[in-house]
């Protein structure tokens, strides 16, 4: 099922997201201007796209794979969270990053991507005694066997 989501530009000549073919089914999204970013220093950087989400759905946006080798980026909050309530025209899309060396981020160089995804249910925690399933090993057990 397709779903049609309504996204502003806005910068009238910024290339429209799309999914590249056989690649992934994560989109990308660009700078829409230009940053010069000193080591240690954190920026906002614009993404230059207001999105209205349909209701029960949010993005997570996360770095390219190819983001901190070509531009010693991170992002600052590890993991990019957008909810449905963030669907205003000045709602504009934003990636928190922070420089581990000095570097430039052209206009329109893609920086990060995103996927829109179901919001979790509603959950009832029960408190219990007792968890009958088997242990695994504790936290760091994976991989020691």
């Amino acid at each position: 099922m397709t779903e049609n989501i309504s996204i502003v530009y806005h910068d009238k000549d910024m290339p429209h997201i799309e999914y590249v073919d056989g690649k992934s089914d994560w989109l990308d999204l660009r700078s829409v201007e230009r940053y010069h970013l000193l080591r240690g220093e954190y920026k906002h950087i614009s993404l230059g796209v207001s999105i209205k989400l349909p209701d029960n759905y949010e993005a997570y946006i996360i770095p390219r794979s190819s983001l901190f080798k070509n531009y010693g980026l991170m992002q600052a909050n590890s993991f990019g969270l957008i909810d449905n309530s963030y669907c205003g025209n000045e709602d504009i899309w934003k990636f928190t990053a922070y420089a581990t060396m000095e570097t430039i981020i052209n206009k329109y160089d893609r920086i990060c991507q995103f996927r829109i995804m179901i919001k979790q249910p509603d959950i009832n925690f029960v408190v219990v005694d007792k968890l009958d399933g088997d242990t695994r090993g504790g936290f760091g057990s994976t991989g020691k066997k």
